[in-house]
């Protein structure tokens, strides 16, 4: 295996990485400034109130995008083997 073909897996690793975690973390990331500016507004300061939306966004997610990221984990586990193949 040559350099250029780890440097190329890394670089599809950190890829995938980066799409599949990145959904979930976008959505966190909305239901958390919303829910700052509600209690920015509202002065109300409870703190398990920024964690339920997150989950639950968080969940709504993994439920409706959860295929399509599987698929595209074991599209990249599916190349490293392949890979990994090739040297034996």
């Amino acid at each position: 295996m040559t350099e250029g073909i780890v440097l190329d897996l890394a670089q599809q690793g950190i890829l995938v990485a980066l799409m599949v975690s990145m959904p979930i973390l976008a959505v966190a990331l909305f239901f958390g400034l919303a829910v700052s500016v509600f209690q920015a507004v509202t002065q109300v300061q409870e703190m398990t109130l920024t964690f339920v939306p997150k989950i639950i966004g968080a969940a709504i997610v993994l439920v409706t995008m959860g295929s399509w990221m599987l698929d595209t984990i074991v599209r990249f586990a599916v190349i490293c083997f392949e890979q990994v193949a090739k040297i034996g």
